[in-house]
């Protein structure tokens, strides 16, 4: 599979970026929608997304090097190349979510609100970005045949392209997209449901996610470890229980208090 989409000599076009771009736009989309629904400036939804997408940028960067720093101790200038591949979503979404603390608490808007709008916008960014994963041949399960891959119905398009150097691999990037787009769609209709709580879509974002990518990293072949563990494995399991403590807590909370659903009716001065 080759990851460049436009090679002009001096300069590249990689797919792994346009596969950014456009879960960026695409989860632009989404949050900007939800915002205008419940009456959220949209000059600070515009501010805070900037912000989120670039923080979270650095922090998938900074996580990324942090347990791997073995592969860019000797050539340091590689760390800046993002376009390369090397980004952890888990630190792309810790980041992410102390961006959004940090500025919602600012201008003295409801976190968990703001969070829950950005979850599904979230997890849909993460169904494509995936995508990037295949065209740098990465983020793939253990070698396997084709007739098992046939078996669970792939696209040719995409078993092939996860033959590298003439041996087959799971595409858990496959996998995990399928996940996400599922979850995507869960999040849409659960969010609309009547009497849900600030907090809860966000909460069942972190469970559905967690689970999802336990469950799947079990079979990848280039988990970032520490102490022989897999770090996404431990994180999905810290995920998953702050997502059900979350959700039990705001369920507690009165019939019709802390409604999602309601519009936010405090002004945002900037």
């Amino acid at each position: 599979m080759n990851p460049v989409l436009i090679d002009l000599g001096f300069f590249q076009i990689r797919w792994y970026s346009i596969m950014l771009l456009i879960a960026f736009l695409v989860g632009m989309f989404f949050i900007f929608k939800e915002g205008k629904r419940l009456g959220i400036d949209k000059d600070f939804l515009f501010n805070l997304t900037f912000w989120t997408i670039i923080f979270s940028l650095i922090g998938a960067r900074l996580y990324y090097i942090l347990f791997n720093f073995s592969e860019y101790s000797n050539n340091l200038i590689e760390i800046f190349k993002i376009w390369h591949g090397g980004l952890a979503i888990h630190g792309g979404i810790i980041a992410g979510i102390i961006t959004i603390i940090v500025y919602t608490k600012k201008y003295n808007v409801d976190i968990f609100k703001v969070l829950d709008i950005f979850a599904p916008a979230l997890i849909i960014g993460q169904a494509i970005g995936r995508w990037g994963n295949f065209f740098n041949s990465e983020a793939h399960g253990a070698a396997t045949t084709i007739t098992i891959l046939q078996k669970f119905h792939i696209p040719n398009f995409i078993i092939e392209g996860m033959k590298i150097n003439g041996v087959y691999y799971h595409p858990t990037f496959f996998y995990e997209f399928l996940w996400c787009l599922v979850g995507f769609i869960i999040l849409l209709i659960f969010r609309r449901m009547k009497n849900i709580k600030n907090g809860q879509t966000t909460a069942l974002y972190l469970i559905w996610y967690g689970i999802g990518r336990f469950v799947i990293e079990i079979s990848r072949t280039d988990s970032l470890m520490f102490s022989g563990f897999k770090v996404a494995q431990i994180v999905s399991i810290i995920f998953v229980i702050t997502g059900v403590i979350l959700f039990i807590i705001k369920q507690k909370k009165g019939h019709f208090e802390d409604l999602y659903n309601e519009e936010l009716t405090n002004e945002i001065n900037f």
